[in-house]
C-alpha cells in the first residue's frame, strides 16, 4: 500500500496495529522470528467482524477457532497454544483501544468478553490478589494450555468485577505492576 486513501486507511491501520502489537519482545522465546512474522500476517488477515457475536458462548467459540487456526500456522514444533492465544488477545485489545478500528468492527459490543492477554506479569498480578492455591503454578506462555488459561481468565474476571472494569483492561494495570 503506497498511498493513504480513504479506501485503504483502515487496512493500513490494521496492519500497523498488528505489527506494533506483536513486537520483538511480545513473543520472546516462543520459537523465533518465524513465530512473530506468522502471528503478524495472521492478525492482518483476521476477519474481526466474525468476533462481534450476540452471545459470549459464540464469541468464545470463535476465539478458540482462531487460536487453533493461528496455532496450526506457526512454523515451530510443539506449537505453543498460549503464544497463539496471547497474540490474538493482545491484538484484539489494541483494536478495542484504537478509535478507528473499534468503530469499524464494533468492538464496543464485545468489550466485556475480551480476555486479558496472559503472560507472567499478569499471572503474577493475579496470584498476588488471590489465595496461594487458588491459581495453578504459572507454566510459562510456551506451556500454557487452554484449561490453565481458563482458570486464570476466571480469576481475572473476578478481579475485573471487583474493580468494575472489563477484564481486558486488567492488562495495563497488572503488567505495569509486575513487569
Amino acid at each position: 500500500m503506497d498511498e493513504l486513501s480513504s479506501d485503504n486507511f483502515l487496512l493500513i491501520i490494521k496492519e500497523y496495529t498488528a505489527v506494533v502489537t506483536i513486537g520483538a519482545s511480545t513473543l520472546r522465546n516462543q520459537g523465533g522470528a518465524g513465530v512473530i512474522d506468522c502471528a503478524r500476517e495472521f492478525l492482518i488477515g483476521l476477519d474481526l467482524h466474525r468476533f462481534v457475536a450476540r452471545r459470549q458462548s459464540v464469541f468464545d467459540d470463535i476465539l478458540d477457532e482462531e487460536t487453533d487456526r493461528l496455532l496450526s500456522q506457526f512454523p515451530v514444533e510443539g506449537r505453543p497454544w498460549g503464544t497463539s492465544r496471547k497474540a490474538i488477545n493482545l491484538f484484539m485489545r489494541e483494536v478495542l483501544y484504537n478509535r478507528y478500528l473499534c468503530e469499524e468492527f464494533s468492538f464496543h459490543k464485545i468489550e466485556k468478553w475480551l480476555e486479558v492477554p496472559l503472560d507472567s506479569a499478569v499471572a503474577n498480578g493475579l496470584k498476588k490478589r488471590f489465595a496461594k492455591r487458588a491459581l495453578p503454578v504459572w507454566p510459562g506462555l510456551k506451556h500454557l494450555t487452554k484449561d490453565v488459561s481458563e482458570i486464570y481468565q476466571a480469576h481475572a474476571q473476578t478481579l475485573a468485577n471487583q474493580i468494575g472494569v472489563p477484564r481486558v483492561h486488567l492488562d495495563p494495570l497488572l503488567w505495569v505492576e509486575n513487569r
